[in-house]
């Protein structure tokens, strides 16, 4: 289990109030045929929007004899599922796009997506201002709240791009390439309002990001590296 370091002196620190990005996240698969779509609204998107944090997270449900996605996570499913819960509703499917944690959709679905980006980043204040220094060992810091609230503070690595021969399945035959590709999920604690910082390991992928988020899907901060 990763464990998290509490710097001494962590409430003397403070982050700068930054403007924070929407979060889209992609849940998607390798093995569905609708999802390479979904893929490439996902990399214009990136191409065109650098205040987003774009995170595909590629779910374990498809995965059979005929395609395995190598980059399917069990904790991109549970974090879909919990989703689906939130909405009273066990209904999952792929491709699904979830925007700033509250509004779900189509993921292919691309007036739909770019008409939730829009309302969330007229809503998209910072309430826990998050900064993240990558390297070898990652600091991360959160500053003081605007509101009182709490949160889980959740960590993912992640890999820019992979492109995809995919060899079987509903897709067999076709070459994907994936946006920021979700390779590691994780949680450094509860955030509790005040500052706090943590200096842990790299976790798997290229890149890391971290989101506050209330337990009913709000995104409270958000930064990547």
């Amino acid at each position: 289990m990763m464990r998290a370091l509490l710097a001494a002196g962590f409430l003397l620190l403070a982050v700068p109030a930054q403007a924070r990005p929407v979060v889209v996240e992609l849940y998607t698969s390798e093995a569905c045929s609708d999802c390479p779509p979904a893929e490439e609204l996902m990399g214009s998107l990136a191409a065109r929007d650098k205040n987003l944090l774009l995170l595909s997270f590629h779910v374990t449900y498809w995965n059979g004899p005929a395609w395995t996605d190598r980059y399917s996570l069990q904790g991109a499913t549970d974090r879909q599922s919990w989703y689906a819960g939130l909405g009273h509703s066990d209904e999952v499917y792929t491709p699904e796009a979830v925007v700033d944690g509250r509004a779900r959709m189509v993921g292919s679905d691309r007036a739909a997506v770019n008409a939730a980006i829009a309302a969330a980043a007229q809503n998209a204040a910072t309430t826990v201002p998050v900064s993240v220094k990558d390297g070898p060992m990652i600091t991360v810091n959160l500053g003081g709240a605007t509101t009182m609230g709490t949160g889980n503070i959740w960590l993912f690595g992640f890999d820019p791009s992979h492109t995809t021969q995919i060899g079987g399945g509903e897709n067999g035959g076709a070459t994907v390439t994936e946006t920021n590709v979700v390779r590691s999920i994780g949680t450094l604690g509860t955030w509790l309002g005040g500052y706090q910082t943590f200096t842990i390991p790299h976790p798997a992928g290229a890149r890391v990001a971290v989101i506050v988020q209330a337990q009913d899907g709000t995104i409270e901060g958000a930064a990547a590296d």
